[in-house]
């Protein structure tokens, strides 16, 4: 009864097609573009207004710069410190990975994880919104 919603073919690898690994690195430096354009709209959109929730605290910083003046500064404006501290962890969580596959590799999973999604591009063809970029 339960049969499975895609054929069963295999995925082709690096070897037999070598066209499907240049697609798979095409997908992978999408994928570094997208996470960077989605941290460079949370510094243009979320670190603005947070900053400007803070304006008058920053006033003070600039005239009597304790850690104290930070510290209640930030505790007394929750919204505006979870909003810089938002954009502040996904700037250092993009780092953080982009890092380590440039200096490990990417992991195995990730690997076949692209290479799935590769696989579902090619099979849908050019109805797919990133055929174009990944396929051509």
């Amino acid at each position: 009864m339960d049969q499975p919603e895609e054929p069963l073919t295999p995925i082709p690898d690096e070897k037999s097609d070598p066209s499907f690994a240049q697609q798979v690195q095409k997908l992978h430096q999408l994928t570094v573009y997208g996470r960077w354009l989605f941290v460079g709209c949370l510094w243009l959109t979320i670190a603005p207004v947070s900053l400007w929730g803070l304006r008058t605290e920053i006033s003070l910083w600039e005239q009597y710069f304790t850690w104290v003046a930070v510290r209640y500064g930030l505790f007394y404006h929750p919204l505006s410190t979870f909003g810089l501290a938002f954009c502040i962890g996904m700037t250092a969580g993009v780092l953080v990975w982009q890092s380590r596959n440039i200096l490990l590799g990417l992991p195995q999973q990730e690997k076949q994880r692209l290479e799935k999604q590769v696989y579902r591009i090619r099979q849908q063809g050019p109805t797919h919104p990133l055929w174009k970029w990944v396929c051509h």
